[in-house]
């Protein structure tokens, strides 16, 4: 009894390992059958999925092969719903495999199902596309790139067209951003602020990120590039601070904007705002996270003079110019608060002063006490300010209390 128990027990193993060696290869002689229809390759492919398989992904490259080498013979319109399911199927198994070597073939599901075709709902290229991303097909980042700056120009007023070209957008959207290839960061950033409905701009700007971890050449380039409107500068501004890049390369990015802001002229009151609001978020970056480029200086003296030597004084930018170089604390930062307070003394002694004058004086005095300076021209000046009659007691307590900061 025991002896049959066990011959039964082996030969079910037998039977299990013989099945399980030779399973795939029953699936891909049937698969590969030259009379086989449409119809028993989709129900082939419906029963290994059912079985829920792993490392098959020669299986499911082997099986798009065919399909393609068939698709000629699959002419009906109920034939090539069948064909659709089919890709989906491969495409699903592919991309859950990570099978690489099937690019090629993927790709040209991309073509076929090309929303381009009239008769093409956009589902299969999406899926096709992904499956790109998901496989790691780096060598076809190009390609997917070109796709989508071609549609990022490819605005339509017609809604179907708008919904199929959109879902092509996703996918290649999804694709770039796996792939992760620096060259996907331009064509992803236009997408964000393009012409698609909210939902797909949202999903290019969370997307955008996740391509390159500091992207900041190529948004300089795009801050930089004359063609590119204030609009589009200082959104590549935001998003490239949405980045994980490293603090200095954010500073080299604001530098760049900070120059633009003066560098790109326009006669466009609106595009003129723009620019401003991008230099006080320039200046702001460059506060916090400090200098990467000398020329920041001169641009940073630039706009607190162009604020101040203007009919209605612009506070906001004096303020937060005389906030960033207080914070920066170089040498260079402190010539530059030394020499307006120097200016504003000259004016105290001959003119024109008024509460203008006196208000900024009493944001530069503090600014310069915060940087730690040991500068002698500046600790002569603030000496002058403090012993002189011109000066009110209130004012003349400002450049005191500066001095007791500084004088350790």
């Amino acid at each position: 009894m025991k002896k049959a128990l066990f011959t039964i027990v082996l030969f079910l193993f037998g039977m299990t390992v013989f099945a399980q060696s030779l399973d795939m290869s029953f699936y891909t002689e049937e698969y590969n059958r030259s009379d086989a229809t449409v119809y028993d390759l989709l129900d082939i492919l419906e029963a290994v999925r059912r079985e829920n398989r792993r490392g098959i992904g020669d299986f499911y490259h082997n099986a798009l092969n065919v399909l393609i080498l068939k698709l000629p013979i699959f002419a009906s319109a109920r034939e090539k719903l069948a064909v659709q399911d089919i890709v989906r199927i491969i495409l699903n198994g592919l991309a859950f495999e990570k099978h690489i070597a099937a690019a090629p073939n993927v790709w040209l599901m991309i073509q076929r199902y090309d929303v381009i075709h009239q008769q093409n709902d956009g589902f299969l290229m999406n899926m096709a596309l992904v499956t790109m991303g998901e496989i790691g097909a780096k060598n076809y980042a190009p390609n997917i790139v070109t796709l989508l700056e071609n549609f990022n120009v490819d605005q339509t007023p017609d809604l179907q067209t708008r919904r199929k070209i959109q879902l092509a957008v996703s996918g290649c959207i999804k694709a770039l951003e796996a792939l992760k290839e620096p060259i996907g960061v331009k064509p992803v950033f236009f997408a964000s602020i393009g012409w698609y409905d909210p939902d797909i701009r949202a999903q290019a700007a969370a997307a955008f990120p996740n391509i390159m971890e500091d992207p900041g050449e190529i948004i300089s380039d795009i801050i930089k590039s004359p063609s590119n409107g204030p609009d589009v500068k200082i959104t590549a501004l935001q998003i490239m601070l949405n980045t994980r890049a490293q603090n200095i390369s954010k500073a080299r990015v604001a530098a760049v904007a900070l120059e633009t802001s003066y560098t790109f002229i326009t006669p466009v009151r609106e595009e003129q705002r723009v620019l401003r609001d991008m230099r006080l978020i320039a200046v702001e970056t460059i506060r916090k996270m400090g200098v990467a480029d000398e020329m920041v200086y001169s641009y940073l003296d630039r706009a607190y003079r162009e604020a101040y030597n203007t009919s209605t004084t612009d506070f906001e930018t004096i303020t937060l110019i005389i906030a960033a170089l207080s914070a920066i604390r170089t040498v260079e930062a402190v010539d530059i608060l030394t020499e307006n307070l120097r200016k504003l003394h000259a004016r105290r002694r001959s003119g024109p002063w008024g509460i203008t004058e006196r208000e900024i004086m009493q944001k530069l005095i503090p600014a310069i006490a915060v940087t730690g300076t040991d500068s002698q021209l500046t600790m002569q000046l603030l000496s002058t300010i403090q012993r002189s009659t011109m000066y009110t007691s209130v004012e003349q307590s400002w450049a005191a209390s500066a001095l007791k900061a500084l004088v350790k």
